[in-house]
């Protein structure tokens, strides 16, 4: 770009978007004098589903802004937890987030997710229809413009990604209220309610049932308990160590 040059200086926390040679301080950049200044960050490889506050000499801007020459712009984090105005908190995520869906339903979030790449403009259009959070690591995704709300999962080990998710959105949490295989409410049981989904076994040992009138799966305190437990204990202690 050969018009109006400005001084780009993007927050620690978000340098990870920003080429190498681009980190140390404060960034030259022509513009072209047509370019909004959201166009300009997002061409550093920062989505504004990233950025908090764009300030400009010292006030803040939107991201519509156009930026004039000799302007200095300091792109800052959103802040956490970040609130989402407008509709209720909850998210979709894209098919490499999986186990951390999983979670957050086991923690009782409304969570939507497709188990299948179904594209990132279908993706986005859910996202806008249902009025959810986008929640992927494909920046190129959550640079598309229809989307509801968005946000970039840093890591890639589900424990680091669910810390930060209830970090920097705080959702009220409500453990073993969602199945966790289609997001459903559940519902209790009788055995007899459940008979014909479980294993002898099973019918023997156990007396507790939830099922999921979605999709019909029923759920009890099996072998698997004690590692979900561990997992709800964590979440409710951090954010009792928060509040």
């Amino acid at each position: 770009m050969n018009g109006p040059e400005i001084h780009v200086e993007v927050a620690p926390e978000l340098q990870v978007f920003v080429p190498p040679a681009r980190r140390a301080g404060a960034t030259a950049l022509g513009t072209d004098g047509v370019s909004t200044l959201g166009h300009v960050v997002e061409s550093l490889g920062v989505p504004l589903t990233e950025v908090g506050a764009l300030v400009v000499d010292g006030r803040e801007v939107r991201p519509s802004h156009i930026p004039a020459a000799g302007e200095s712009v300091s792109v800052r984090p959103v802040p956490h937890p970040q609130r989402i105005p407008g509709a209720p908190l909850r998210f979709l995520l894209d098919v490499h987030l999986g186990t951390l869906a999983r979670r957050l339903r086991l923690l009782g979030v409304d969570t939507a997710y497709e188990s299948t790449d179904i594209g990132d403009p279908a993706l986005a259009a859910r996202s806008a229809a249902e009025q959810r959070v986008m929640l992927s690591r494909d920046r190129g995704l959550l640079r598309r413009r229809e989307l509801w709300a968005g946000a970039y999962v840093y890591s890639t080990r589900p424990e680091d990604q669910l810390t930060y998710v209830l970090d920097r959105f705080a959702p009220d949490l409500r453990p073993w209220t969602r199945c966790t295989a289609c997001n459903g409410l559940l519902r209790q049981a009788t055995k007899e309610e459940v008979a014909d989904r479980l294993q002898d076994g099973t019918q023997r040992s156990y007396d507790v049932f939830a099922q999921c009138p979605d999709c019909g799966r029923a759920y009890w305190k099996g072998a698997h308990h004690d590692q979900l437990e561990a997992v709800v204990a964590q979440a409710l202690s951090t954010r009792t160590q928060e509040s």
